[in-house]
């Protein structure tokens, strides 16, 4: 175990639900036809920000009417979304293989998605009262998300990023990888080789390698694709690479997917915070050996 191990940044500190956290990959901007927008086809999303109040990252806390979503983005006015359940539901809502209804955020968030991509938008919110979306079974069966791609939490490592970056011409941030767990304190990479962890009371399954799509390529201050870091993970951190005897020869790799193993039932929500150590309980030998 490694205790030396800290979760350095956290971005959605509640755990509730079937084991993700309170507010993340929870809304989704779609077209017209209901199908997800995503920074792949639409860079732009990149500038796009978020506030959420303080208090929502409180333990319990349920908001009231007055509790917004706060979203702004280059040359829009700020838009406010009612934390509270939105009443309409918008049928024939789609993010790779799934699709199902979803609570409908209104016009007035249409009309400023609308506005801002150049073409006709919704955005929604999942309705976990109604819909189930299950993560791959092949990887961990009896599990769910929300919006997010496959799986609940990616987490990746300070040591990772700054390996990577001893290798590129002009280092890249963090936010390039989108993890929604951050820890410092390990080896380069080590992260491949965790099958299970512990963070606070809870324990975290990795499930498989997070491959990588275009977005890191993008820029998340000015909307803007390059080659890298894709360009130096495919020398150094692809499939061939990593697992030269495995399939999928051509992905590249950066982080590592995980799920709770704790199937987290309704009440009162579970806290996990920054600076709590992480205990590796689990762990493969080499790259070759995890799942991908």
């Amino acid at each position: 175990m490694h205790p030396s191990l800290l979760l350095v940044l956290l971005f959605f500190p509640s755990l509730q639900g079937p084991g993700w956290f309170r507010w993340d990959r929870q809304w989704l901007v779609v077209n017209q036809r209901g199908r997800a927008y995503t920074q792949r086809v639409e860079p732009k999303l990149a500038l796009v920000e978020v506030n959420l109040p303080a208090e929502a990252f409180s333990e319990g806390w349920e908001p009231t009417k007055t509790s917004y979503l706060e979203i702004k983005a280059p040359g829009m006015d700020l838009l406010k979304i009612s934390l509270c359940k939105p009443p309409k539901v918008s049928d024939g809502v789609s993010v790779w293989e799934w699709s199902g209804s979803a609570l409908d955020e209104g016009d007035e968030a249409s009309k400023w998605f609308t506005n801002y991509l150049g073409k006709p938008s919704r955005m929604v919110r999942f309705n976990a009262a109604s819909e189930t979306r299950p993560v791959n079974p092949v990887y961990a069966q009896g599990y769910s998300i929300m919006f997010s791609d496959m799986f609940p939490f990616m987490l990746a490592s300070q040591g990772s990023l700054d390996e990577l970056n001893k290798l590129l011409k002009e280092p890249v941030p963090m936010n390039r990888f989108r993890p929604n767990i951050l820890v410092d304190g390990c080896e380069p990479f080590s992260e491949d080789l965790w099958t299970e962890i512990k963070i606070s009371q809870f324990s975290f399954q990795g499930v498989r390698l997070c491959s990588r799509c275009k977005v890191p390529t993008i820029n998340q201050d000015t909307a803007i694709a390059g080659p890298e870091p894709n360009e130096t993970l495919m020398k150094n951190r692809s499939g061939k690479v990593l697992r030269p005897d495995k399939k999928q020869q051509g992905e590249i790799y950066f982080g590592q997917n995980m799920v709770c193993k704790e199937s987290l039932t309704e009440g009162k929500a579970k806290l996990v915070k920054v600076g709590d150590p992480i205990f590796v309980l689990q762990k493969v030998s080499t790259a070759a050996e995890a799942v991908a």
